[in-house]
């Protein structure tokens, strides 16, 4: 399909909530997520939300069919290919992780978040099927990130301190610099 343009932070469609897919199993949907995947696929995204693209529904991908490593995570645990539409969450604990983050939507910057360490989450596939997962680690920072750009939510603010937020290449210096 096509590799779209992913909006910028300051972009102010990126601070509105998305509104609730109505219909599953359609011609503009399933090339939406097409388009997401091949978006996301380029720029070697670990997930991507239909309002990066300009696309104001409540749509999100994540993970990868097989496990290999994400250059911008190399260290993360296997996510699996999950199209969620319409999720809802619910943190299963109080224990909360902070992690380094980025987002498509804020190349070269990266941030440490703090984040629900478990998570229950539910919602539909593409075709309507119901998706009702319990998850720990990488894998529920992702859905917890890419639900955020639902409600019009950056991860800057989640930050609680913003002297962990900048440049990659000026956090981490002697890293190879990631590919945004």
């Amino acid at each position: 399909m096509a590799i779209r343009p992913v909006l910028k932070m300051g972009d102010p469609r990126l601070l509105q909530p998305a509104e609730p897919v109505l219909e599953f199993d359609t011609p503009a949907l399933h090339a939406l997520i097409q388009d997401m995947q091949d978006t996301m696929a380029a720029l070697n995204g670990a997930g991507l939300a239909a309002p990066q693209i300009g696309v104001g529904q409540q749509v999100v991908i994540f993970g990868s069919k097989e496990f290999i490593p994400n250059p911008r995570y190399p260290d993360a645990d296997h996510v699996p290919c999950t199209v969620l539409i319409n999720p809802l969450l619910t943190v299963l604990d109080d224990a909360v992780e902070s992690a380094w983050e980025g987002c498509l939507s804020l190349p070269g910057l990266r941030g440490l978040v703090p984040r629900a360490q478990k998570l229950h989450y539910q919602g539909f596939d593409q075709y309507g099927n119901a998706i009702d997962r319990s998850v720990s680690g990488f894998h529920a920072r992702v859905v917890q990130h890419e639900c955020d750009h639902l409600w019009g939510v950056l991860y800057p603010m989640r930050m609680a301190d913003m002297s962990q937020f900048g440049f990659s290449e000026v956090l981490f210096p002697s890293a190879p610099p990631p590919e945004e």
